[in-house]
C-alpha cells in the first residue's frame, strides 16, 4: 500500500517537508472554490507528482482531500473524527471545510463552506484571551465566538460573537494598506528571519515529546508504571504534541510564504489562497483581540472592538 502523500511512511510519524507546501497549496485553492481537477491541473503544472510518480487526476485530489491522516485525525468505531497521534499537514478546520467543499459538489442545496482566516489562534477573545473559534450562526452564516466552559472547565467566557466577513474583511483592509507602505516588504523578510528560529524551537519541543512518549509507553510496557499513571502521562503529552504541532504548522506556513513580485497587492489580496491570506496576517500581526458589541445585533466594527497588535518593527 502506497505511503500518503505529505508523510515519510506509512506510520505518518513524520511529514515530508518537501510535500507539505504543496500539499497545504492545494487546500487553500480547493477552499477558494477551485475544483478538484483544476487543482490537480496546476499541481501538475507545478511539478508536484504523487507518492507513486504519477500525475494528479480528479479522482486522487478528491481520494486525499478526504483521507482524515492529513489533518492529524481518524475516524474512531462510531465514525466521529478524533486526534489520530500523529502530525497533520493542515489543520483539522481545514478538513473539516474540505468535507462540506465535499457536500456541496453533491449537492446544491448544501451550505457553502468557509475557510475561517483567523482561527486556532488567528484571533482571541479581548475580555478572557480564549481563541476564538469558526461557528455559524442559526441562520447559517460564518462567524466567530469565543466558546464557554464546558463541564470540564474547557473554553473561555462565551461573550464574544462576531461576523466572520466583518472581522475578516476589517483586518484584511488593515494588513492591505499595511503591506502598500514603503519598507514594509523589509520588515517581513526580517519578521520572518525570527519564525524560522520558531520552527527549529518547535520541531525540537516536538521530537522531545515524541520521545517522551515512546519512554512512557516503554515503561508501561515493562510495568514500571501503573496504567492510570501511563493514561494520564499519554493524555499530557498527546495534548502537548497538538499545541507544538500546530504552532510549527503556522510557523512554517509563516517561514515558506511570499509574495513574490505581486504589484497589484489589493488584487493579490483578494485572489490568493487562503494559505497565504493567512501566513501574511500572523506575519505582520502579533495578536488580534475581538471584545463584545455594544449591543446584540450590532453588524459593524465599532472603535475600539477590534484591536490589532504589530509586531515589533512592522508599525514604527
Amino acid at each position: 500500500m502506497p505511503r500518503l502523500y505529505g508523510f515519510e511512511d506509512q506510520s505518518r510519524r513524520r511529514l515530508r517537508d518537501e510535500e507539505v507546501q504543496p500539499l497545504r497549496e492545494m487546500v487553500s485553492r480547493a477552499l477558494a472554490k477551485q475544483s478538484n481537477g483544476e487543482v490537480a491541473a496546476w499541481a501538475n503544472a507545478q511539478g508536484y507528482r504523487g507518492t507513486m510518480g504519477g500525475e494528479w487526476k480528479d479522482a486522487s485530489v478528491g481520494r486525499l482531500f478526504r483521507n482524515p491522516a492529513i489533518a492529524g485525525l481518524a475516524y474512531d468505531e462510531n465514525g466521529k473524527l478524533v486526534d489520530a497521534g500523529h502530525p497533520g499537514a493542515i489543520t483539522p478546520e481545514e478538513f473539516m471545510a474540505l468535507g462540506e467543499r465535499e457536500q456541496d459538489r453533491k449537492t446544491a442545496e448544501a451550505v457553502p463552506a468557509h475557510s475561517y482566516l483567523l482561527t486556532d489562534g488567528g484571533c482571541e477573545c479581548g475580555g478572557c484571551t480564549q481563541f476564538l473559534t469558526g461557528a455559524r450562526t442559526n441562520a447559517g452564516t460564518p462567524g466567530y465566538r469565543c466558546r464557554p466552559k464546558d463541564k470540564q472547565g474547557r473554553g473561555g467566557c462565551g461573550e464574544v460573537r462576531i461576523d466572520a466577513e466583518l472581522l475578516e474583511d476589517h483586518v484584511g483592509e488593515y494588513v492591505v494598506a499595511e503591506l502598500l507602505k514603503p519598507g514594509t516588504r523589509a520588515q517581513i523578510l526580517k519578521a520572518q528571519d525570527a519564525v524560522r528560529q520558531q520552527v527549529k524551537e518547535a520541531k525540537e519541543a516536538v521530537r522531545d515529546l515524541e520521545q517522551r512518549q515512546k519512554e512512557t509507553g516503554k515503561l508501561y510496557g515493562s510495568r514500571q508504571i501503573s496504567k492510570g499513571a501511563f493514561v494520564a502521562a499519554e493524555a499530557e503529552i498527546t495534548a502537548s504534541l497538538k499545541e507544538h504541532r500546530a504552532r510549527l504548522r503556522f510557523a512554517e506556513q509563516m517561514a515558506n510564504f511570499s509574495f513574490g513580485n505581486a504589484k497589484d497587492l489589493v488584487k493579490w489580496w483578494n485572489h490568493a489562497p487562503h494559505g497565504s491570506k493567512r501566513a501574511i496576517v500572523l506575519l505582520l500581526l502579533e495578536k488580534i483581540q475581538v471584545f463584545p458589541a455594544s449591543a446584540r445585533g450590532v453588524r459593524t466594527v465599532e472603535p475600539g472592538r477590534v484591536m490589532l497588535h504589530w509586531r515589533k518593527g512592522i508599525r514604527s
